[in-house]
């Protein structure tokens, strides 16, 4: 039985105004007008094309009083602990050699993710023209830069009634001998010069990680992921997922905002493969809580990112679904963050449970290998954020569980199952580990990063340095 909330929403729907969206719509007929949701309306819309009248409630992270109260108690977090095997095909049949992984395995495990989980991209996702709007010169820390500040222009002429234009700042140093590595971040830097808050190294007194990396000869790149997709669930008829479904709503497969942000970092890259200042082979990709999902997304889908620091990605990113702890599947589920995920996810919080997944979060990490990949957390005290919520030790599960397609693929992993004391980092390999002391933040993590990256990216000379020796 529908509720009086689907059929409000369908009568909305079925008597807003249409006005022309010209372009490919039918062949070029007339299209509806975008459609101007609630996050709650556009919720409901998709529970009753899935047919599920019910969601379970997300875990209260806060009231300890609460029935639904966030599960902290290690006897009860692993309700669900087979987790799928990414090194067995669907047939039944073991992994053993690289090829069967690339040209058969691994092809299962997308497929998986983007049915099930962030949603498939459109094949008809119009091209992005990139356009310089201001070069500038400066320093940071004495360390001149050249910074330029660019529009990504995806082309409208389907629908004019929607506008997507990507915000992206790229700093190289200026006096780069050569084309240099860049991290690029998922960031709040433009327009108008706002900064997401500080993040620098231990007792946030040191260096931002924008002078760590200009430090080492780097470059640094921030993309602005709201300027891709809108957070919220009402934003899901415009940017460029509205812009695709010409301002309607999503079907159950199609892809959410971290699909979508981390399609946008994809296309800052194709930018960097054309800009002379950027050795475009060594990109890296940084995110933290919301935006470290989108990192780890971007990571797994998009082989050209050379190098991942994933920043206390919790659920959704690094954190096993699986796992009962903190945040769970049914808070992504919900409508303040269903809009992340492909419509098709929230059968996992109705119908049926996370135990049900195809898929988990140690094989989107496993879609990273054989590349460098850094899983970050920090600590602080009480159940909320990193005190629980986020779950690095469900994160750390992953990791181990991910570790065996590394091996696979000829690289290291963790070496341990053993959960690691804080402050001490599992940096031995390409798949990394560490848990620092300072909170909802990668800021102390900079630092450690940095140098374990120095294995995987070289930049350029840097001017009047002495010349490196090869010992280590």
């Amino acid at each position: 039985m529908h509720t009086v909330a689907m059929r409000s929403v369908r009568w909305f729907l079925g008597s807003i105004v249409l006005v022309l969206c010209v372009g490919s719509w039918a062949g070029g007929a007339e299209a509806p007008a975008p459609l101007k949701l609630t996050a709650q309306q556009d919720h409901r819309n998709m529970m009753e094309q899935l047919g599920i009248t019910s969601l379970r409630p997300g875990a209260d992270g806060m009231n300890p009083k609460a029935p639904n109260y966030a599960n902290y108690n290690e006897a009860k977090a692993n309700p669900y602990p087979n987790l799928p095997d990414p090194l067995t095909l669907k047939d039944g049949q073991k992994v053993t050699t690289a090829e069967t992984w690339w040209s058969r395995r691994r092809p299962e495990i997308v497929e998986d993710f983007d049915r099930e989980i962030y949603g498939r991209v459109p094949a008809n996702v119009p091209r992005v023209t990139w356009e310089v709007i201001e070069t500038t010169q400066g320093t940071d820390a004495n360390i001149p830069v050249v910074t330029k500040k660019l529009v990504g222009h995806v082309d409208n002429s389907a629908c004019p009634a929607i506008a997507v234009d990507i915000q992206l700042t790229l700093t190289t140093p200026a006096k780069a001998t050569g084309p240099v590595p860049v991290m690029m971040e998922f960031g709040f830097i433009f327009p108008g010069g706002r900064f997401g808050p500080p993040r620098g190294g231990p007792g946030r007194g040191g260096p931002t990680w924008q002078q760590q990396v200009l430090a080492k000869g780097w470059g640094y790149a921030i993309l602005v992921p709201n300027s891709i997709q809108a957070d919220n669930g009402a934003g899901l008829t415009s940017g460029i997922i509205g812009l695709v479904n010409q301002g309607q709503t999503r079907k159950p497969e199609d892809w959410g905002a971290l699909r979508a942000w981390a399609w946008g970092a994809s296309r800052a890259l194709d930018y960097f493969e054309t800009d002379k200042a950027v050795d475009a082979r060594q990109v890296g990709i940084e995110g933290l809580s919301r935006y470290g999902k989108a990192a780890l997304v971007a990571m797994a889908y998009d082989q050209r990112f050379a190098i991942g620091f994933i920043g206390s990605s919790g659920a959704g990113g690094a954190k096993l679904y699986r796992r009962n702890w903190g945040e769970l599947v049914e808070n992504l589920a919900g409508s303040g963050e269903y809009h992340w995920m492909a419509g098709n996810f929230l059968k996992y919080a109705g119908p049926m449970n996370s135990g049900d997944l195809p898929v988990d979060a140690h094989e989107l990490i496993a879609l990273c290998a054989p590349r460098p990949t850094f899983i970050s957390y920090g600590a602080m005290s009480g159940p909320g954020a990193e005190g629980g919520w986020v779950d690095q030790k469900g994160s750390f599960m992953a990791a181990v569980a991910a570790g065996p397609v590394y091996r696979l693929l000829g690289k290291r992993d963790l070496g341990t199952a053993e959960y690691p004391s804080r402050e001490t980092g599992l940096m031995d390999g390409e798949l990394a580990f560490r848990e620092h002391s300072g909170g909802h933040t990668t800021g102390p993590n900079w630092p450690t990063f940095l140098a374990w990256a120095d294995r995987y990216i070289k930049g350029p000379p840097l001017p009047g340095a002495p010349e490196k020796t090869t010992a280590r």
